[in-house]
């Protein structure tokens, strides 16, 4: 009498095993579409010298997997000109920003953020002096290896 329940429950385990897959073969069977990954290795540590690298001419758009916010403003009343690094998806790639401001009365000025000494954090600002004028900012990203020109605006200063 004590083995019709020892049957019985052998009977449901091994309807168990069958339906939950246990018993179906090791190899796949099912292959999966093939996606491209992209895949690009973090940046080598930087040391302290700054390397310049030819600048792009046309504003580029970084790879999703590298983008980036960057907020360029003139200030009043004092007419600088403020970048502010917020970091996103890709700033462990960034490598280095450089903002280059050309004054309405001609001089260029080059400076790194953090003046090239280490990587760009969020919340890092460069203040630059501008005119009182319409002034030209270019914003460059080096990011993995790579320099892109992210920004390239004329600012006039407000209410001026």
């Amino acid at each position: 009498m004590k083995i019709t329940p020892i049957l019985l429950a052998m009977a449901v385990l091994a309807v168990c095993a069958l339906s939950a897959g246990c018993t179906s073969p090791t190899q796949v069977e099912i292959k999966p579409t093939e996606t491209t990954v992209v895949t690009t290795q973090p940046p080598a540590p930087s040391t302290a010298t700054v390397t310049v690298v030819s600048t792009p001419l046309a504003v580029e758009t970084l790879p999703a997997e590298q983008d980036v916010d960057i907020v360029v403003y003139k200030q009043r009343p004092d007419a600088t000109i403020h970048l502010v690094y917020n970091g996103g998806m890709g700033e462990i790639f960034v490598q280095n920003v450089m903002m280059r401001v050309t004054g309405s009365d001609g001089q260029v000025n080059e400076r790194y953020l953090n003046d090239g000494t280490r990587k760009p954090r969020r919340g890092d600002e460069l203040v630059m002096d501008g005119t009182r004028g319409t002034d030209r900012v270019a914003v460059f990203l080096t990011s993995a290896g790579k320099t892109y020109k992210t920004y390239d605006e004329p600012l006039a200063n407000p209410y001026y």
